[in-house]
């Protein structure tokens, strides 16, 4: 058995709600590498790229285009959530046009960045085409909504930031135009 450091792994991700609802459970995860993982604005976009781009071509979409406005749109956000150590979505609306968001969060440097989008991706494993907010195998939005707005046909840029505390790494992603409106299809 691997050696605990000061802080296990863990990774929180929220869905795509309203709020109201109190925070994830903080989930134990084994570390895929030794040491801190690699950080830095271009290696987080980077890797933010790579993997969105993957995800829409297996799907036939366009990629989106990377965003310098909403990149740093999303690192207040990131700075918020490192400062005060909640993991929350920002307030409604997010610009004009408005901005969807995901969010990630799990232990100073025990993720990389391909991991971290590649959580949101893992999503699709629960996905099922539909009409939101009912396109989900378990039932639950949250389960698909990160994969869900990372997908969504309309949208056609994203940027990304991430911020760090003494226990945490959070990382929030901006996308325009927003997807996950209820009614409608991702893709």
């Amino acid at each position: 058995m691997r050696s605990i450091q000061i802080l296990a792994p863990v990774l929180l991700l929220t869905g795509c709600s309203s709020g109201g609802e109190a925070g994830p459970e903080r989930i134990v995860e084994p570390r895929a590498f030794e040491g801190p993982a690699p950080r830095g604005p271009a290696l987080l976009r980077q890797a933010m790229d790579a993997g969105h781009r993957a995800a829409r071509a297996a799907a036939g979409l366009a990629p989106l285009g990377w965003d310098p406005a909403l990149a740093r749109d999303a690192a207040r956000h990131a700075d918020t959530l490192a400062k005060t150590g909640r993991f929350e979505h920002s307030a409604q609306p997010r610009g004009v046009p408005e901005q969807g968001e995901n969010l990630w969060t799990g232990t100073r440097g025990a993720y990389r960045y391909d991991e971290m989008v590649g959580h949101w991706v893992a999503e699709r494993r629960d996905y099922v085409p539909g009409v939101l907010p009912a396109v989900s195998r378990t039932g639950k939005f949250g389960d698909v909504g990160h994969y869900t707005q990372i997908m969504w046909r309309t949208t056609q840029r994203f940027g990304c930031a991430e911020a760090s505390n003494a226990r945490d790494d959070y990382v929030v992603c901006r996308y325009v135009p927003a997807g996950n409106v209820a009614g409608q299809r991702a893709y």
